[in-house]
């Protein structure tokens, strides 16, 4: 197959590429050329701002895909100028979406289903605040959406939206996991917040892209959209003792009120995954319509911890205050 990835230089396009490659099929990528990455000289490059309709008319000119694996939109006007450029052109387009579709409804229950997706959205938050720019983000998602679900029902714009939760994997450019790693190699305490403590339910890289290829290779799922989840769901303090578990070191899981985590700046850094804009999703229409199985928790953390172990990162811009998270707990005399 004829395979265009926008993106393809960080997380899941990268993989996918690889992936694809490996696989047999002609691959281009299209991006800005602003990530470093070195390219097998088989695949082919693109490059434009693709926030900029005009660019990206020029970058695709009169190109045919057979499919379009899109890991870099994120607007409802981005869409319209992808429907508007690729309609006729591709066989099958497959938009990366996001479980925060579901954390701006109104009055649904965890874990989500596809089912969930239609219905009143909850009030916007403060202007220029962090909720409101995770808010925004599941709202512009949902906007991109939009626009492919009524693309499908006018022209039949082949689309398929998989949403997905937090995703772990080596090239996470926020190194959330390891983060966790790092504060538990110095033994010190792990600040989490005291509350909503919710439940998680992630990804692994390697089942994102597994999901990917089955929908573009079976040209199963058009005009639908699948939460793409691991099977478990389970506390933080369960995940990170797995973790500390494979590290041969307990973790020092300590509460704090959320609200001193938040006056100290700490949030979400400190814990990534004690975020309140962390979907949960349930992924039974996955495995019943594209017959998706999925990498059970232990069996890939024990990979990244590994993979960590061997090939240690830079300290994470989130790992910087690490001595001032250490303070906190210490009494003022």
């Amino acid at each position: 197959m004829n395979i265009l990835i926008i993106g393809g230089t960080r997380q899941i396009g990268y993989l996918l590429l690889h992936r694809l490659l490996e696989h047999g099929h002609r691959i281009t990528i299209l991006n800005r050329g602003m990530t470093p990455a070195e390219l097998p000289d088989s695949v082919s490059r693109l490059m434009c701002d693709r926030t900029q309709p005009q660019q990206l008319r020029r970058a695709l000119g009169n190109r045919e895909f057979d499919a379009v694996v899109d890991t870099a939109m994120y607007k409802g006007p981005e869409a319209e100028t992808i429907v508007d450029l690729l309609s006729g052109h591709i066989g099958h387009y497959v938009f990366i979406s996001t479980g925060q579709v579901y954390l701006v409804r109104e009055g649904i229950s965890r874990p989500f289903r596809e089912s969930d997706y239609a219905g009143p959205l909850t009030e916007r938050p403060e202007l220029m605040s962090y909720n409101y720019e995770e808010w925004m983000y599941g709202y512009d998602k949902r906007q991109a959406e939009d626009v492919f679900a009524h693309a499908w029902q006018e022209q039949s714009f082949p689309y398929t939206s998989l949403r997905l939760p937090m995703v772990n994997g080596r090239r996470d450019k926020f190194a959330r996991l390891y983060g966790y790693i790092l504060r538990m190699k110095d033994r010190g305490p792990i600040l989490v917040p005291d509350t909503p403590n919710l439940p998680l339910r992630h990804i692994y890289i390697e089942d994102v892209v597994t999901a990917i290829e089955t929908v573009i290779t079976s040209g199963q799922g058009k005009g639908k959209a699948y939460n793409i989840s691991q099977e478990e769901t389970v506390s933080l303090d369960d995940f990170l003792g797995i973790v500390g578990e494979y590290l041969g070191i307990a973790p020092n899981i300590v509460r704090v009120e959320r609200d001193l985590l938040e006056a100290n700046g700490f949030l979400p850094d400190c814990s990534p995954f004690s975020d309140t804009w962390m979907s949960e999703l349930d992924n039974a229409l996955s495995k019943d319509e594209l017959g998706m199985t999925y990498t059970p928790l232990r069996t890939y953390l024990k990979e990244l911890v590994a993979h960590y172990e061997q090939f240690p990162l830079p300290a994470p811009v989130s790992y910087r205050r690490r001595n001032a998270e250490r303070s906190l707990l210490i009494p003022k005399t």
